[in-house]
């Protein structure tokens, strides 16, 4: 069992690694002592941190013992240096201080033997997975009943035992019992509604294996896996980080359809200080002709990855169509079209990468709003099938994720208006609301107040009024939406016109007479 540090035995009198303050009597909150394990009261089953309750002048603080961050975090830290200091830390439950998983993701060059033994590996995960799947299926359409990770876990060992499945044992066991933790995490997320059944792994997609810290180690700043014979080369693309101090919790090493090798590693680090604010706050309309309208009058042109790649991939996909399955062929033709869809989706993320960075940077408060990408595409149709392909191909939803986790880091606001808001329909200056208008209409003059709106320009501003609006009724630090309006059960969804009453204030829609609405284009004769 691993015992406490050497460095423990120069803790302060009546404290003890664990979290027990023995001379006090106390221990440490909920929230701490089921972090740290304490064997006989003295010596905790983690290694390298603990945390203790040291009493100071009175007072009962929480002090951190050891080299590294913990999950929780806190505004300060005490190492082992400044044992005895008198500058005991509080514990600061949120805000800056608090601790993120981090992933650092980059490219590794596996030598012929390495790549055989990967290879070995993904096809072991891919076996454990497949028969763990078909086996829970046929279990329940027999017996109606489901299974659990421990019957998942000694069938795999039953399995290693027999002759058939001898070569299970040749690889770590690391990788395949984090399978089996995995398909048990898709069934209980599938069972609670947020992702759909899990699906049969293929030889042809994205190969992976995920090693704790019991199938790894970094050593000299080089990465050795489990069963291997010497150490993988890496390619760190953080100088200003040390692989050797990183001390990851896991690494994944992953293999693309188009042949390139990755390696992910998954570290606790801590938050990045907030950036400082610039007083200023942007609604984003996003669309296809323009990728972003921003309310200060920016506009984003659209990339069109997609158009820029679509012929040589067309190529290769004709190219894919004539070779003989199971050929040799076949796999450098499939190669060919996954390395083509690589480029094109490298670039997106690239281009949304850079756009997140950029409005979380610059603006403190970020507005969007929250579009049904997935009903969109899906009630286009066949009459619509380039909209749709379009729509697919723009990642809207990639970057609402980025802004979302980006903006928390940074510590800036973003406001989600709801979908059913009419951002394109509301004059932004006077809260005029037109009863129809065309998706053809670019351009139009408000009959009220006589302004005239560039459509996406004027959506922008609208999208940021209304988040402004509904962050100053809603919580502080809570997610807006435009009008409050969600739809529930079976009720069709309405606009805010049906929920509110009819008063006109600056930038909430109020609808005039059918009569009174005049849509023009002022750029047309």
């Amino acid at each position: 069992m691993n015992r406490a540090p050497g460095w423990a035995a120069h803790l302060p009198a009546g404290v003890h690694p664990g979290g027990l303050d023995l001379a006090a009597g106390g221990t440490l909150p909920a929230v701490w002592s089921h972090r740290w394990a304490v064997v006989s009261g003295s010596a905790p089953l983690a290694p390298t941190l603990f945390d203790a309750v040291v009493e100071r002048s009175g007072q009962r603080v929480l002090k951190r013992y050891g080299p590294g961050p913990s999950s929780q975090g806190l505004a300060r830290r005490r190492w082992p240096s400044g044992l005895g200091g008198n500058g005991a830390t509080h514990v600061r439950p949120s805000g800056y201080g608090r601790c993120m998983r981090a992933a650092y993701k980059c490219r590794v060059y596996p030598d012929f033997r390495q790549a055989a033994m990967l290879r070995r590996t993904f096809g072991c995960v891919r076996v454990v997975w497949n028969r763990t799947l078909a086996a829970r299926r046929a279990r329940y359409a027999t017996e109606r009943k489901g299974t659990t990770y421990r019957e998942t876990d000694a069938a795999l060992t039953t399995w290693k035992r027999t002759e058939e499945l001898a070569f299970l044992g040749e690889v770590s066991s690391v990788p395949l019992q984090q399978a089996l933790r995995h398909q048990h995490k898709a069934f209980a997320a599938f069972f609670a509604g947020r992702a759909r059944f899990p699906r049969f792994k293929s030889r042809h997609g994205r190969q992976s294996a995920h090693y704790t810290r019991s199938a790894f180690r970094i050593r000299d700043g080089e990465l050795w896996l489990a069963k291997t014979t010497g150490p993988l080369r890496v390619v760190w693309s953080w100088p200003d980080i040390d692989l050797a101090g990183l001390q990851p919790t896991m690494v994944i090493v992953s293999r693309e359809p188009d042949g390139r090798w990755f390696v992910t590693f998954a570290a606790d680090q801590p938050d990045p200080a907030p950036l400082p604010s610039t007083g200023r706050a942007v609604g984003v309309d996003l669309g296809l002709t323009d990728f972003a309208v921003l309310s200060i009058g920016e506009t984003i042109a659209h990339p069109r990855h997609m158009d820029r790649h679509e012929r040589r991939l067309k190529h290769y996909q004709r190219m894919l169509a004539r070779k003989q399955h199971g050929s040799a062929n076949r796999r450098k033709a499939r190669r060919k079209v996954a390395r083509q869809h690589a480029r094109v989706r490298d670039a997106r993320r690239d281009f949304l990468h850079k756009t997140s960075t950029r409005l979380v940077r610059d603006f403190d408060v970020i507005a969007v709003e929250d579009l049904n990408i997935a009903g969109m595409v899906r009630n286009g149709g066949s009459r619509k099938r380039g909209l749709n392909r379009s729509i697919a191909q723009t990642g809207w939803a990639e970057l609402r994720a980025q802004l979302a986790y980006k903006a928390d880091q940074a510590g800036r606001r973003l406001l989600v208006v709801d979908r059913w808001y009419p951002s394109s329909k509301t004059c932004s200056a006077c809260g005029h609301l037109l009863a129809t208008l065309s998706l053809g209409t670019r351009a139009w003059v408000c009959s009220a107040c006589g302004a005239q709106h560039d459509r996406d320009l004027n959506a922008a501003k609208n999208i940021l009024a209304a988040g402004l609006a509904a962050a100053a009724r809603s919580d502080p630090g809570g997610e807006a939406c435009g009008d409050g309006v969600r739809r529930q059960g079976s009720s069709l969804p309405q606009s805010s016109l049906k929920q509110e009453p009819l008063v006109a204030r600056p930038g909430v829609p109020v609808l005039w007479g059918r009569a009174d609405v005049n849509v023009s284009n002022p750029y047309q004769g």
